[in-house]
C-alpha cells in the first residue's frame, strides 16, 4: 500500500505514538512510502531546523530515503492547485497522484479538511491506523 507522509507525521515519528507506528509499518514493508524531491527537501529542511545538523546523520537519513526498501519516487508530478489556504501542501497531493498513492497521512488541517482527492484518502495518523487494521 502506497502512502505519502506529511512532514509533521514524519517528524512526530521520531518520538512515539501513532506516527511512530506508521514509520514502523514502513520499515517492516507493510506500507510503501511515496516521495518526491520537494517532499524530501522539506523533510530535510524541517529536520535541520529542529537541530539535526550533523552531516553524517543527514546523509544516513537521505540514504534511507534513497536506498531503503519500500520507497518509490517520482521525478515529475502534476502541478495542482488544490490546497488554496496553504499552497505549499499541494506537493503531497501531487506526489500521491503521480505515484497512485492510496493515502496521505497528515496532521495538517489544510490537508485533512479535504478528506479525499481523486480517490486518495487524506487522514490523520490515528485514522490511517484504524483504516488498515
Amino acid at each position: 500500500m502506497k502512502i505519502v507522509l506529511d512532514t509533521n507525521v514524519l517528524i512526530s515519528s521520531f518520538f512515539d505514538g501513532n506516527p511512530r507506528k506508521i514509520f514502523d509499518l514502513w520499515k517492516s514493508g507493510t506500507i510503501t512510502l511515496c516521495l518526491s524531491r520537494p517532499i524530501v527537501d522539506e523533510y530535510v529542511e524541517v529536520i535541520m531546523r529542529m537541530g539535526l545538523r550533523d552531516e553524517e546523520q543527514l546523509q544516513k537519513l537521505l540514504r534511507l530515503f534513497a536506498q531503503g526498501p519500500h520507497v518509490v519516487y517520482t521525478a515529475t508530478t502534476p502541478e495542482l492547485a488544490i490546497v488554496n489556504s496553504d499552497p505549499d501542501d499541494n506537493k503531497f497531493i501531487e506526489c500521491a497522484v503521480a505515484l497512485d498513492g492510496r493515502f496521505i497521512v497528515s496532521g495538517d488541517n489544510h490537508l485533512l479538511s479535504l478528506k479525499e482527492y481523486m480517490g486518495i484518502r487524506i487522514v490523520s495518523p490515528k485514522e490511517f491506523l484504524n483504516e488498515i487494521s
